[in-house]
Parts: structure tokens; C-alpha cells; sequence
């Protein structure tokens, strides 16, 4: 039985989730946020969006669930002490504690075992049998220089130059079947659950699902999905054998890095978002209720903050935490914990020092909300200001949080990476696509240029970003009527035609 690592970063992803489930079981019971949310599973770009999203999400709960293997024992031998392996002469007794291996992995790196385990001595081109540079070997008695074979890269190959080319053709055709055979079936469900939902024949069912005919744009969201199954299905059929985009300097897998950075970048721009709410929302509400000293107070506050540049803000914060863990290495039994520490308290310090926009905001609205009539006659009715501000003003204001909560998630998990491709981020030993792209910088300098680990970081970043910002406008529209309304065209009236005299009536 292995050991169950609980790391802090783990820990708020489960407590984001569980308040993710309450929020979703609370929209689905009040009308009016379940309207709103209609709104939002109506827009195909968005819910195309939000498919991408929930693979990214799979991947980083995946690499969420830590653990530490337990390691064989040694043999006992007759009389209750362990049999001397390899000449030792020292003994363990019966019954001793389990010993756990100081390796801390998790669910992502069991299901990509041999992607993990597969590591070359340096670089190699996407799908390549051979080492991207030169050395010098020896041949039948002769030192030449030339391409090292790949260990693990197409070591089912006999012959790389004659079978390459088929091989991976072959690959890819099974790999790209399998995906749409997939995908098909899924729309088949999908038809099918239409058919008995609505008690029609199936060509009905797959024509209203097909025109539109129902709340979710299932057309594009099918499309979306044979897209990823396509992707998917190539991959899987090809990565077991090659490396997929290729291997960095130090011979490990590219697509294996890109796939452990999703959980940082989910950990960014999740956690940070998180940790700037309450401030936002306490001093926001506060300045704009109270108004006079208190307001002057913290609008002096945050101004300060604000004036001060955010990177040399942060990169204070980080040097002080490195310097704490560096003075206190026996706090963490891996290097994995160590490296988590610094990715949670990353992830808060990005909050605490990016709450000033969002105070405004909401300050400014808490201003015009003070003013109208209900809070008036609560007033006079004695209602407190605390009962006022939760009754009446909070509520009022979730539609500012939400949007700006997921309008911020983006922008985080950009802030990272350009933390780390600085050298202030997160931890060296831990995966990020900031990490990616700092070490890609020096590769694009090389002749011939090593292209593969900086356009898999990109290429990650970029899907995620813009899942989240496509996500995230539906949702500003869907929760700000005025944004809406600036989506809906006029209706131009009709040119009446000229009469006889050549005049238009």
C-alpha cells in the first residue's frame, strides 16, 4: 500500500472543487443564476472552450493525487531476521516499519509510466529513431562521427531508414481511426439519449441535435470533441514508440513536461484568483460603504501598492521564501513538498498583491448601491451595516466577482510564466511552461535551431489561455446585460425605393 501524500497545493485544488460543487448545486436552485448560466451554455465558442477546459482539469487532478511507493522488503530467512543481500552483513529484524521511497509521484506520472521512464541523453526531433546531434562512435574498428541510435525512440525498428515511414504512417492511420470511431460513438449516445428523452424515432433526435434544436450548441461541441479524439487517438498510438515532440537537453520527454505544467498553471491561475477575492472584496466594500476616513484610508493604501512595480514586489516575496526554505531543509522530506511549498505561497502572493483593481471596482459599484432606496430603508430601519453589507450589497456584487475571477485566470497564468522565464516563479525542480520557455530561450540560438520544446510550451499556454478567455467572455456577457447588448446589431430599416419623380417618400 503506498503512502498518500497530501501537498498543499493538492489540498486547495480539493477545497476549490467541493466549493465549485456548491456553487453549481446553489446556481441550479435559484432561478435567476440558472437563467444566467443558459445563457452562457449557449454560446458555442464558449462551451467548445470549456471542453478544452475539462481536459486540462482532468490532466491537473490526475497529477494532483500524490503518493509514495512502498519499496520491496528483503527476503527473511529462517530464525526472524532478513537474509544478508549482496554480501551485507547487517540484519533487520522482524517486523520492521515499511520504508516508502523518497520519490513522491503521482496518478499522471502512473498512467505515463513509460513516457516518464524514457529518457534519451539529449535532444531528439519530434518523432525521431536518432539523436539530434553528432558523436563520435566507433564503426567496424573506425572512430566516425554520426547520429546515436535512440534508445527508447523506435527501438521496435530493425531497420529506421526502410520501416520509419511506414511505421508511423501505419500508426497514425489506427491512432486517427480510433478517435473518430470514438467520437462517433459518443454522438451515437448522444442521439440516442436525445431519442428516449424525447420519445422520438433516432432520425428525428439526430436532426434536432444536428439544427439546433436544443439548449447546447451540440453541432460545434461534437466537432470540438472529434477534433480532440483525433488528437488523442494519434498520440496514443504513436507514443508508446516515439517521442512525440521530441526530447529537451536532458533527454526527457517534451509532451510529458507539457502535460506536468497544466497543474501549475491550473494552481496559478485557480489559487491566485482565489486568494485576491477576499481582500478585494473586504476593503472594496469597505471604502465604498463607509466612505469618508475609512475610504480615504484604503484608497491611500492600495494606491501605494499600486505604485510600487509588481515584479520587483513579487521577486521580494519569493527571494524571502527561498531564503526561508534554504535555512529549513528538514521541513520537507522530498523535493517534491519543498517545490510545492514554493508554488502555494507563489500562488498567494500573487493574490495578496493583485487585489487593488478588483477593490476598485467594487468600491466604486458599493458607492452607486449605497445610494438606492432599499439600502436607504434598511437604514432606517436599523438594520447594521454588517447585516446590510451581506443582505444587500454582497449579493448584488457576485456578478463583478465572477467575471473578473474568471477574466483573471488568464492573465495569472501568463504572469507565471513570465515570473519563471525571469527566474523569480516557481521552483527549478517543478514543471512549469514558464520553466519550458526560459530553457527553450538558449535553444532557438542553436544551429540548426531546437524548435520542439519551446512550441509544445506555446502551444499548451496558448490553448489554455485562450479556452479560458473565450469561457470567460460569455460569461461577462451572460452576467453584464450592458455587455450583451453591445453583441446585438441594430435592424437597419428598409430603403424605401424612389417614385416616379425620382425621390425616395
Amino acid at each position: 500500500m503506498p503512502k498518500f501524500v497530501f501537498l498543499p497545493t493538492d489540498l486547495a485544488l480539493y477545497t476549490q472543487l467541493l466549493v465549485l460543487a456548491l456553487y453549481v448545486r446553489y446556481a441550479w436552485r435559484t432561478p435567476l443564476l440558472r437563467q444566467t448560466w443558459r445563457y452562457v451554455s449557449k454560446d458555442a465558442a464558449a462551451m467548445c472552450a470549456g471542453l478544452v477546459l475539462m481536459l486540462f482539469l482532468v490532466v491537473a487532478l490526475l497529477d494532483s493525487v500524490h503518493f509514495r511507493p512502498l519499496l520491496p522488503q528483503a527476503p527473511v530467512a529462517s530464525g526472524g531476521v532478513a537474509a544478508p543481500a549482496g554480501g551485507a552483513t547487517a540484519a533487520a529484524p522482524v517486523g520492521q516499519a515499511a520504508a516508502y521511497s523518497t520519490r513522491t509521484l503521482s496518478l499522471l506520472d502512473l498512467v505515463l509510466a513509460g513516457p516518464r521512464e524514457s529518457r534519451e541523453k539529449t535532444y531528439s526531433v519530434p518523432l525521431a529513431t536518432h539523436q539530434f546531434s553528432k558523436e563520435s562512435m566507433l564503426r567496424d574498428g573506425v572512430s566516425v562521427r554520426d547520429f546515436p541510435r535512440l534508445q527508447f525512440g523506435g527501438k521496435h525498428l530493425t531497420d529506421p531508414e526502410a520501416q520509419w515511414s511506414d511505421d508511423v504512417r501505419q500508426r497514425s492511420l489506427r491512432g486517427l481511426g480510433a478517435g473518430a470511431l470514438a467520437a462517433l460513438l459518443l454522438g451515437a449516445l448522444a442521439v440516442l439519449w436525445q431519442a428516449r428523452r424525447s420519445g422520438t424515432t433516432t432520425a428525428q433526435a439526430l436532426a434536432t441535435l444536428w439544427q439546433g434544436g436544443v439548449a447546447l450548441p451540440v453541432r460545434a461541441m461534437w466537432f470540438t470533441l472529434l477534433v480532440m479524439a483525433l488528437l488523442l487517438g494519434w498520440v496514443a498510438a504513436l507514443w508508446p514508440h516515439y517521442h512525440v515532440m521530441g526530447t529537451d537537453q536532458t533527454g526527457n520527454d517534451v509532451l510529458f513536461l507539457a502535460l506536468k505544467s497544466i497543474r501549475t498553471a491550473v494552481v496559478i491561475g485557480s489559487l491566485a484568483t482565489l486568494s485576491t477575492i477576499p481582500l478585494a472584496v473586504v476593503f472594496g466594500i469597505a471604502a465604498g460603504y463607509f466612505k469618508g476616513r475609512v475610504d480615504d484610508a484604503i484608497q491611500y493604501f492600495y494606491t501605494v501598492l499600486s505604485s510600487i512595480p509588481s515584479v520587483l514586489l513579487i521577486s521580494a516575496f519569493v527571494l524571502m521564501i527561498q531564503v526561508f526554505i534554504d535555512k529549513n531543509p528538514l521541513m520537507f522530506e522530498t523535493g517534491l513538498e519543498r517545490g510545492d511549498v514554493r508554488l502555494f505561497l507563489l500562488a498567494a502572493i500573487l493574490g495578496i498583491t493583485g487585489w487593488a483593481s478588483l477593490a476598485r471596482l467594487l468600491r466604486a459599484e458599493t458607492l452607486k448601491l449605497g445610494e438606492l432606496d432599499y439600502v436607504q430603508a434598511a437604514r432606517a430601519f436599523g438594520v447594521s451595516d454588517v447585516g446590510i453589507m451581506r443582505r444587500h450589497i454582497l449579493p448584488n456584487l457576485t456578478h463583478l466577482i465572477v467575471i473578473v475571477a474568471v477574466l483573471d485566470f488568464s492573465g495569472l497564468v501568463l504572469y507565471e510564466a513570465v515570473l519563471s522565464y525571469v527566474g523569480v516563479g516557481v521552483d527549478p525542480n517543478t514543471n512549469s511552461f514558464g520553466i519550458m520557455i526560459n530553457a527553450a530561450r538558449n535553444e532557438m540560438s542553436r544551429d540548426p535551431v531546437v524548435w520542439w520544446s519551446l512550441t509544445a510550451a506555446f502551444g499548451f499556454m496558448l490553448a489554455l489561455v485562450l479556452s479560458m478567455t473565450l469561457f470567460a467572455s460569455a460569461v461577462r456577457e451572460a452576467f453584464d446585460p450592458r455587455a450583451r447588448a453591445f453583441r446585438v446589431r441594430p435592424v437597419k430599416a428598409p430603403v424605401a425605393a424612389p417614385n416616379a419623380t425620382g425621390v425616395a417618400p
